[in-house]
């Protein structure tokens, strides 16, 4: 048995519709299908303004651009996260500040972010990592006493929401992914949202190459031209396609992923009551997507020893992040600060293989052999 880590899920109507934008002889941005995408996140998560970008890396940088980081500035990021969350930032000049993980979840531990903030601070960025909301409530209350920015890092956490509320729609802007790894595909492609309307328009014109383009094709003005600085972040109306096809059938593929993250809860919780590994854990106010399903291992030794035996059984389960403050760009310019959590994660965190179409039987074979594994050290 051969059981990839992940593999893309088609609901059947991506080549239908990316045919139907090809036939209406628009496909660059801003064509049909990205409308229909924009209108299904506001109308379903009430999100104020979206635009689709080409990636979610892309809706970060527009993001340091929107809230005007400059050279000197300094922006609060979890350290245990994808490097773009910081990147965006240190594109425009600003300095980093890590902030270290929760003891029991991956997300930005909410307590060290205060004693991160100076009078140089400009933003806060929280990344709901699984899925799991960090404390918005929290976050916000910091942000609104010190005067800052609030950044979602929402990549992983469509559909999923904190206290009733979704995530994405809590902080001035929110940044989402559409890469084949997630929930809702479209192979590459991001989202950026406004919740703050002073920034709307300028959004617009960031996205369009730093002109009101968009502008002048709503008729509002007579002529566009170049008015800020920009780039062209917006994707191709045949990306929106493959999206939109997704995002019908948004209901039937969160359901099954749900079921796919109950089951091996449901198979590996005897060996977390034992004491072998941790299992992920959503909080009251906080709901789960089915985005991973990760365990977390004694020792970086035994994460290892236990993916290559997955590896050997045909099972291909791997590591995720390594701790931006200890990487090979950012080291020498991190504050010292030991961030034990966020190395414990980098460490020994084991993400297990996860998408629609993984069967029953797959996933039983998988946690046989995490627990085969376990017996063993038992002998």
């Amino acid at each position: 048995m051969r059981i990839p880590f992940n593999k893309p899920y088609f609901t059947g109507k991506e080549t239908q519709y990316i045919e139907d934008a090809v036939q209406s002889g628009k496909i660059s941005g801003d064509g049909k299908y990205t409308m229909k995408c924009h209108r299904f996140f506001e109308d379903r998560y009430g999100f104020h303004k979206v635009l689709l970008t080409t990636s979610c890396t892309d809706a970060l940088e527009m993001a340091a651009i929107l809230i005007d980081i400059q050279p000197g500035d300094e922006v609060i990021v979890p350290s245990y996260t994808f490097v773009s969350t910081a990147n965006a930032f240190v594109l425009r000049g600003a300095k980093i500040v890590f902030a270290d993980s929760h003891p029991d979840h991956p997300g930005i531990n909410e307590e060290e972010i205060e004693k991160c903030i100076t009078p140089r601070t400009r933003a806060v960025v929280a990344m709901h990592y699984a899925g799991r909301a960090c404390n918005m409530d929290k976050i916000n209350s910091l942000a609104e006493k010190y005067g800052l920015y609030v950044i979602e890092d929402a990549a992983q956490a469509i559909d999923s929401y904190y206290n009733g509320k979704p995530l994405g729609s809590f902080g001035h802007l929110a940044a989402f992914s559409f890469h084949e790894t997630k929930n809702i595909i479209s192979g590459e492609g991001g989202m950026l949202v406004i919740n703050d309307e002073r920034l709307v328009e300028r959004a617009e014109i960031i996205r369009e190459k730093g002109t009101n383009r968009s502008a002048f094709f709503r008729g509002e003005v007579d002529k566009y031209g170049w008015v800020d600085i920009g780039s062209s972040f917006l994707p191709s109306d045949i990306i929106a396609a493959v999206l939109y096809a997704q995002l019908q059938n948004i209901d039937l593929i969160q359901s099954r992923r749900r079921e796919i993250w109950n089951d091996y809860d449901k198979l590996l919780n005897p060996l977390a009551q034992q004491g072998f590994i941790t299992t992920p854990y959503y909080p009251p106010g906080t709901t789960n997507n089915g985005h991973i399903y990760y365990l977390v291992c004694r020792s970086g030794k035994e994460r290892d020893e236990l993916m290559t035996h997955l590896k050997e059984q045909g099972i291909l389960a791997v590591f995720h992040y390594l701790s931006l403050h200890r990487s090979l760009y950012y080291r020498d310019k991190h504050d010292g600060r030991t961030l034990p959590n966020a190395d414990r994660f980098s460490d020994c965190l084991l993400r297990l293989p996860f998408y629609f179409q993984l069967k029953e039987k797959e996933i039983q074979y998988i946690s046989r052999q995490i627990n085969e594994f376990y017996k063993r050290r038992l002998l």
